[in-house]
């Protein structure tokens, strides 16, 4: 039976952890200059209506690295529920691919198009989630900390769609997390129901805050993204004026401890969301993470395609 991945809650904790420390080794082996063509002959359709740097590269150099093929298919090739309904486009791309990566506006359109496909779909962002990302910060904690369990995670911004995977992430694995959020810009009400009985049953910490610097106490990672995604071009001037609060700069990070961490999913407009200072400091974690979207990313391809083949 095939399995899609579009948010992290379509995976368990455990499968999550093991996500995270696949993608370790995965990392490791490469390192080492170890070949691990462990989906040679399959094959990845990436359909974006979205621009894309590292998610498109990490996918495109990962299946390639893993022995397979992709094939890159813009909007403007597709022509997204356009030129024909996405129902048909997922059952012919299901007929050449593997598997399917979608990155789009609409999460019902990525839902669409997964129901028709008999084959994995995976979610490269939408306007509601973005899991690969937190895929590849979890890994990178990991990393920095060596474990998972009791990290404090404070995200500091707008409650968009990499809020709402932290949220769903934090929850499922049953860590703490803390979103330092403008009123009017918090993660939507039921991302938020769905987290909290997550955490119910994971003993995770959800809190949402106001105030930036009660937000980063006691965090040991700080987390910030841009302050308007695509598609919110219009709205970028009142939102500079409404998050200027929120910048994660020298000042914020005194108030957080000496060994927390900086992270950001990138792009970042430095000056904005984030300073120039912080982002290229020793405590930055930015471009660590960026990296370590190409080795989650192929965990992910492996545990979806061949599960079987996840252990190095």
């Amino acid at each position: 039976m095939k399995r899609d991945f579009l948010s992290l809650t379509d995976v368990t904790a455990a499968e999550l952890e093991r996500l995270v420390y696949f993608a370790c080794a995965l990392k490791r082996r490469q390192q080492r200059g170890e070949v691990a063509e462990l989906l040679r002959g399959k094959t990845l359709a990436l359909l974006f209506q979205k621009p894309s740097l590292r998610t498109r590269a990490s996918f495109e150099v990962g299946m390639h690295q893993l022995g397979g093929f992709t094939t890159y298919f813009h909007h403007q090739d597709v022509g997204l529920g356009v030129r024909e309904p996405l129902k048909d486009l997922g059952r012919v791309l299901s007929r050449y691919y593997s598997a399917i990566v979608m990155r789009t506006f609409a999460h019902s359109d990525l839902v669409a198009l997964a129901r028709a496909a008999t084959v994995p779909v995976i979610n490269a962002l939408t306007d509601l989630l973005h899991p690969c990302q937190i895929l590849a910060a979890l890994q990178t904690l990991y990393e920095h900390f060596g474990r998972l369990a009791g990290l404090h995670v404070a995200y500091v911004g707008d409650g968009n769609n990499v809020a709402h995977s932290w949220l769903l992430g934090a929850a499922t694995l049953g860590l703490r997390l803390t979103l330092a959020c403008p009123p009017a810009y918090r993660p939507q009400a039921e991302v938020w129901r769905q987290a909290q009985a997550l955490a119910a049953t994971s003993g995770a910490v959800l809190e949402i805050v106001d105030d930036p610097v009660q937000g980063v106490k006691g965090a040991d990672a700080v987390y910030t993204d841009v302050w308007a995604s695509m598609g919110q071009e219009a709205e970028a001037e009142v939102r500079r004026q409404v998050f200027r609060p929120y910048q994660v700069n020298r000042t914020l990070l005194e108030a957080a401890p000496s060994h927390a961490v900086v992270m950001h999913c990138l792009p970042a407009h430095r000056g904005e969301e984030i300073t120039e200072e912080v982002l290229e400091g020793p405590r930055s974690l930015v471009f660590e993470e960026a990296e370590n979207r190409l080795h989650a990313q192929k965990a992910l391809l492996v545990f979806l395609l061949a599960p079987e083949r996840m252990s190095l």
